[in-house]
């Protein structure tokens, strides 16, 4: 059974041949994260799906159950973040996800297309006549950010101070003694546009979750600032890695753009691969055993955390044939991407369609994009959380 360290930027590189041999090996296995917390890690897919849907598994006792735990416990301004949807269970996430989930209809999703076609349009615009430019900074990333910005009503002035806390908090320990900065000036900024909201409300999310909270069945202060922090993160950091993983596995291997170029009927399917292959997300928050429960013959222990590996999980021999190739025709695609159970992102249609509309328009202005280095020379982020690239240096 191989043993490395999780904070090392060769595994972060390219964590699948552990991932692996730990699916052959030692599936369920107790861990050292690089915050220092000790948890057990599901890495193959039965195992994993059981695991998000059983209730057993506790989000919100993952501050209070177990003295590692307990350590783990946010205090300060990170407390401030830590009480939105994800990290709670019923009857807190029912209420919760209720509260929001009117914004991500279906219905409403399809009513932005016209919307995120014309952003998309624009950010195309500006890199025409460029010879070479960053995919993640010019494209990948603009064009969720200012999605949800709009959806919440939120400046997009400010995003590139927003994209470096971001950047700084999903990469948590790993971030040093930038993180609590961060997080500092991630909670002043929420508090200043939710009082901001308040006193001028509009047709936004924001203003309607405000409302919300000061209505009957209303957000406490703290609950309302968790809210507006996840669906600004999870609105555009899941979205900004599909994009940019997504182009990755194309142009390293060009023979898959020019198929995908040359047949977008198999966009859909494609988008689906791409969240399984290389995913936006690596591993699931935590969560806490509230009783000794098993999974796949191993006893857990009430008060150990556990985390499931979707990354893993997503390319688990057992239940992807061929799961080592991309495969942009793959019909049968039962991902964990977007994970399972109650905590499913509610951002998911909306993932979906912003990467349909980017990758069609992208291939059809640049139908000659290529990497403009080796596809080994790139860098991914630090954290396990999610995965994506800190650049894509493409030649138009």
């Amino acid at each position: 059974m191989i043993e490395v360290d999780l904070a090392d930027p060769s595994f972060q590189a390219n964590p699948h041949p552990a991932y692996a041999e730990w699916r052959r090996s030692g599936p369920i296995r107790r861990t050292r994260l690089p915050s220092g917390l000790t948890a057990w890690l599901v890495t193959r897919y039965d195992d994993a799906r059981r695991a998000l849907a059983d209730p057993r598994l506790s989000k919100q006792s993952a501050f209070s159950v177990g003295s590692s735990a307990a350590a783990n416990r946010p205090s300060g301004p990170a407390a401030i973040l830590s009480r939105h949807m994800l990290a709670a269970d019923p009857p807190d996430h029912t209420r919760l996800r209720r509260l929001v989930s009117a914004a991500f209809t279906a219905r409403r999703i399809e009513s932005l297309r016209p919307r995120i076609e014309e952003i998309t349009r624009d950010l195309l615009d500006a890199i025409e006549g460029k010879d070479r430019v960053d995919l993640i900074d010019t494209f990948a990333f603009p064009l969720p950010i200012q999605v949800i910005c709009e959806l919440l009503g939120v400046p997009a002035d400010d995003r590139d101070a927003f994209r470096d806390w971001s950047n700084v908090i999903v990469a948590g320990s790993q971030s040093g003694d930038r993180l609590e900065p961060a997080i500092r000036a991630m909670v002043g900024y929420i508090l200043a546009l939710i009082a901001e909201r308040r006193s001028s409300p509009g047709p936004d999310l924001l203003s309607g979750l405000i409302q919300v909270r000061d209505s009957e069945d209303r957000l406490t202060e703290e609950e309302l600032s968790s809210m507006v922090f996840l669906l600004l993160i999870a609105g555009h950091e899941t979205t900004v890695n599909l994009i940019g993983n997504g182009s990755y596995l194309l142009l390293r291997d060009r023979s898959q753009w020019d198929l995908l170029r040359t047949g977008k009927e198999l966009m859909p399917s494609a988008i689906e691969e791409f969240l399984r292959y290389e995913g936006p997300v690596e591993t699931s928050t935590f969560r806490v055993a509230t009783e000794d429960l098993e999974i796949g013959g191993t006893v857990i222990r009430a008060g150990e955390p556990v985390v499931i590996v979707l990354l893993s999980a997503n390319r688990d021999e057992d239940r992807f044939p061929d799961a080592g190739t991309l495969r942009l025709d793959r019909a049968q695609n039962p991902h964990l991407a977007f994970g399972h159970g109650i905590h499913y992102c509610l951002g998911a249609p909306l993932a979906r369609l912003e990467a349909q509309i980017a990758f069609t328009q992208l291939m059809d202005r640049h139908p000659d994009l290529r990497l403009a280095v080796p596809a080994e020379d790139l860098r991914w982020r630090p954290g396990l959380l999610l995965r994506g690239l800190h650049e894509l240096p493409v030649v138009l």
